[in-house]
């Protein structure tokens, strides 16, 4: 698309409902990176899950900013848009784009947590009252259009014609990118006989922390030696095996726990050999994404996003069901893997250089649409 000249900044309204590290990263990353447009925040932080994607046009009922008349709003998955558009009535024909870092039809549910459809319906309600909906992989898109399709079946009447196709018609796939300064040559081989593994996710039983130790022990009966960093956000209550894990290899661990400093966390990237994932969950996969920018190797099972970017000859059989017989198959392609000459391959397609030009095409393309020149 030609670059466009705009008479005036339109001006923005971004509302973050639940601004944790990612979508944080995320928004920040796009108010800089777009500055032929006037931006204004609004972001609450991330607690209170429930409440958060249930009542978060309620908390902002009397904000003073959706008061005021806007070109455009970009909301994030978490956001009530179609409440926030009738307890506004002036925003109901301000165009919106929605941006799904995640889609609550495929979150798993934690211990303790009480089954609800009422996350699922803000999603799409949200998704309906969207001018488009940006998705950050093609598997979050797939699997929304999926969950919305398998919740259309259960209800009884009133399912409007054509609702799912409108939405998958209005649907595109667009990452969260990664900042162009970690793509850079390491230079220096690959440290085949042993290895420096990076584990770098959230301390959460859907990172998959079980099924990584697993495979580490599985390495070790195989008398594969390696080095090894588990690093990521850490919350009070975490999984018990990360404890095992520790106590299992302890003489093996490079880095352990939360890297408060981006410096020591990117010099770590650079460090490592192989970056892992174990997840059963991850809608797009910035952490593994960022390593392989680093130069490392990308070891992840073939599920979810990964097969968008982690090469085949990079992913181990996925076998939820089964993590004893994955994490040995895990072992062996990992095995693999040091004894070929497999070069890093960047996701360059991921960085920001490139994307921030397709952010932009598409709010003015909206903008456009709606008479905003």
């Amino acid at each position: 698309m030609p670059e466009k000249t705009l008479s005036r900044k339109p001006r923005i309204l971004l509302l973050s409902a639940y601004d944790a590290g990612s979508h944080r990263r995320w928004r920040e990353q796009l108010v800089a990176s777009q500055p032929k447009f006037e931006w204004h925040v609004l972001a609450l932080p991330p607690r209170f899950f429930r409440w958060r994607i249930r009542g978060n046009a309620l908390t902002w009922l009397n904000e003073p900013l959706l008061q005021e008349g806007w070109d455009l709003l970009l909301v994030t998955s978490m956001v009530d848009l179609a409440s926030i558009r009738g307890f506004h009535p002036h925003l109901a024909n301000t165009p919106a784009l929605l941006y799904m870092h995640e889609n609550q039809f495929a979150y798993p549910e934690s211990e303790g947590q009480h089954a609800s459809v009422d996350p699922q319906m803000v999603n799409l309600y949200s998704a309906i009252a969207a001018r488009e909906v940006l998705f950050n992989s093609d598997w979050n898109r797939r699997s929304f259009l999926a969950g919305v399709e398998r919740l259309f079946r259960k209800l009884p009447d009133g399912v409007p014609d054509g609702a799912l196709d409108q939405l998958a018609a209005k649907s595109r796939v667009l990452p969260v990118p990664i900042e162009d300064r970690l793509f850079m040559d390491r230079g220096r081989p690959l440290q085949r006989q042993c290895p420096h593994l990076l584990w770098n996710h959230r301390w959460e039983y859907d990172k998959g922390p079980d099924r990584l130790a697993l495979l580490l022990d599985e390495l070790a009966d195989l008398g594969q030696d390696f080095r090894l960093s588990v690093v990521g956000e850490q919350f009070r209550k975490q999984p018990d095996v990360f404890s095992t894990i520790r106590e299992r290899h302890g003489s093996r661990i490079v880095n352990w726990g939360f890297l408060a400093s981006r410096s020591d966390y990117d010099k770590l990237l650079t460090e490592a050999d192989i970056v892992i994932s174990t997840a059963l969950h991850d809608f797009q996969g910035l952490s593994m994404l960022e390593a392989m920018a680093s130069g490392c190797l990308a070891l992840a099972p073939g599920r979810l996003a990964y097969p968008e970017y982690v090469p085949s000859s990079q992913l181990y059989e996925s076998q939820p069901d089964d993590p004893v017989a994955e994490a040995k198959g895990a072992a062996r392609a990992l095995v693999r893997l040091l004894r070929s000459p497999v070069p890093s391959r960047p996701p360059s397609g991921w960085g920001l250089s490139r994307l921030s030009i397709a952010y932009e095409n598409i709010i003015i393309t909206t903008l456009e649409k709606h008479g905003v020149s």
